[in-house]
Formats: structure tokens, C-alpha cells, sequence
């Protein structure tokens, strides 16, 4: 005992004591250290696979959904393809109709601007091309007739008014004059036109050029005229035969009988004159152009 106190009362043996006992201590932190090191990387190393199959799985996904939308992206470029040929057949045919109409149509914008107007419409108006021009230089001097409007109103006033109200249907017949001349008797039908969203377009008008119908019904209302006169005169006629017929079978005066025989056969020649006047005008008339 007296020796182990006297060795511990030693400066050096007792720093070795501490030193010792340090170093056992710190090699005893380092071990711990060590494992802990050692089981961490052991977990982080079981844990790999399931992380890159984790990371993996995104990834995949994400490839499928890319895949997807360009898929959808050629299916709706394969539509919009269809559609846009199916339009332009359509436009062909509506454009290709309107071209072969003989009735005139046009599109008038709200303000009053020809935006559109078919082959007929040119050639009923005389305008070689229209499309550009106002309302009111289209029919310029143009007057409703009375039956379908106001006394001596312009068709250009009543198409404008239509356009300014938004007027859905008008309908008139006016006479018109070519730019180089010609007179025409129009019928002209004006309808607005809207949008699907129910905006006003503008107005669509239908013309028809109604000049050979009325020249028609002016030679019918001719020849029915001249069918009347025909008619008086052919009775009058067999009427002053009839009369010398029986004057000559009453008369024994063979000089007498002989004038009035005469007097017969000039008012036949006479009615054949006027038969034949009627139908040669009658022919004439069947084989006039356009009608």
C-alpha cells in the first residue's frame, strides 16, 4: 500500500497513469465510431436499389405521358387536316353554286360596302367589278316602283336604311339603268345576315332581273290586243259577206251580181290580209332571242 501511494504520489507515474487511461478511453470512441460508420453505410448500401427503382419509376412515367401527348398532338393535326379540307370543299361548292346562279347576290357590309358579288349579279347591274363600291353607287339613280315602296323612293335610300336599323327582310321591285344604258326592271330581296353569336354581319341581297317577263307580258297584252281588234275586224268582215252574199241571191241583175261578187272576193282578200299580217307578227315574236 505504502508503495502504491508512494508510486502514485509520482508526477510521471501518475501522468502515464492518465495517459493510459486516455488512450483507452479515446480507442474505445473510435471502435463505436467505427461500427455506427459501418452500419450506416451498410442500411445506405440496402436502400440503393429501392431508391434508383423509386427514381426509376418517375422517369418512365414521365417518357408514357411525353408519348401520349404527342400522340394526341398528330391525332388533333390529322383532324384539324380533315377540317380544314372538308371547309375548302365547301367553300368550292358554295362558291362554285353561287357562281351558276342566274339570280344576282350580294353581301353588303353594315356600313354599306360590297364585300362580295357573284357572275349573275355583275351582269344584271352592268359592273364588270363592283366589289368596292357603296350602296348608293351600285343603284345609283335606281326608283322603287310604287307597289313596293314610297312614292319615287331611291333603292339605295331603302337598302341603306335597311342596313342602318337592321332591318331583317326587305323586299322591292324598282327600275334600274345600266352604267351603259340598258333599262331593267329589278326585283331585290334584302336579309340580314348574323353571326352564330348573333352579331350582325351585314345584309345579303338577292336581285332578279325581271326585264324579259315584263317584255313577255307586254307583247302578251299586245297580241291580246291585237287578238281583239282581229277579232272585230274578222266580224265585221263575214259580216259585209254575208250581206252581199244575200243581196246576190236576192238581185237577178247579172251586173249587179257581178260587183258584189266583186265586192266578196276583196273583202276576202282583205280578211286573208289581216289573218296573215296577224300570224307572221305571231312568228316573229315566238322567235325573238331570249324569250
Amino acid at each position: 500500500m505504502g508503495v502504491a501511494l508512494k508510486l502514485l504520489a509520482n508526477p510521471i507515474v501518475l501522468r502515464m497513469v492518465l495517459g493510459a487511461f486516455a488512450a483507452g478511453l479515446a480507442f474505445l470512441i473510435g471502435t463505436i465510431m467505427i461500427r455506427r460508420m459501418r452500419r450506416g453505410i451498410s442500411e445506405e448500401a440496402s436502400f440503393t436499389p429501392d431508391a434508383a427503382s423509386a427514381e426509376g419509376f418517375p422517369l418512365h412515367t414521365y417518357h408514357a405521358v411525353i408519348q401520349q401527348l404527342k400522340q394526341q398532338k398528330h391525332e388533333l393535326q390529322s383532324e384539324q387536316q380533315v377540317e380544314r379540307r372538308r371547309a375548302k370543299t365547301s367553300e368550292n361548292i358554295s362558291a362554285a353554286v353561287l357562281s351558276n346562279l342566274s339570280s344576282g347576290v350580294m353581301f353588303f357590309t353594315p356600313d354599306g360596302l360590297l364585300r362580295q358579288a357573284n357572275a349573275s349579279a355583275r351582269r344584271i347591274l352592268g359592273f364588270a367589278s363592283p366589289i368596292g363600291l357603296k350602296v348608293a353607287q351600285v343603284f345609283r339613280d335606281a326608283t322603287a316602283l310604287p307597289a313596293t315602296a314610297g312614292p319615287g323612293e331611291k333603292v339605295a335610300d331603302a337598302i341603306e336604311s335597311s342596313l342602318r336599323e337592321n332591318m331583317p327582310f326587305l323586299r322591292l321591285a324598282a327600275q334600274y339603268v345600266t352604267p351603259v344604258g340598258q333599262q331593267r326592271t329589278l326585283e331585290i330581296t334584302v336579309s340580314a345576315v348574323y353571326a352564330p353569336g348573333g352579331q350582325a354581319l351585314g345584309s345579303a341581297c338577292l336581285i332578279n332581273d325581271l326585264s324579259e317577263m315584263a317584255q313577255i307580258r307586254r307583247q302578251q297584252e299586245l297580241r291580246r290586243e291585237i287578238s281583239a281588234e282581229m277579232a272585230l275586224g274578222l266580224r265585221n268582215s263575214l259580216s259585209t259577206i254575208s250581206d252581199y252574199a244575200q243581196q246576190i241571191v236576192d238581185n237577178q241583175d247579172q251586173e249587179r251580181s257581178c260587183r258584189l261578187a266583186a265586192d266578196i272576193a276583196a273583202e276576202a282578200a282583205q280578211l286573208d290580209h289581216t289573218i296573215g299580217s296577224f300570224l307572221a307578227g305571231d312568228r316573229a315574236v315566238g322567235a325573238t332571242p331570249g324569250i
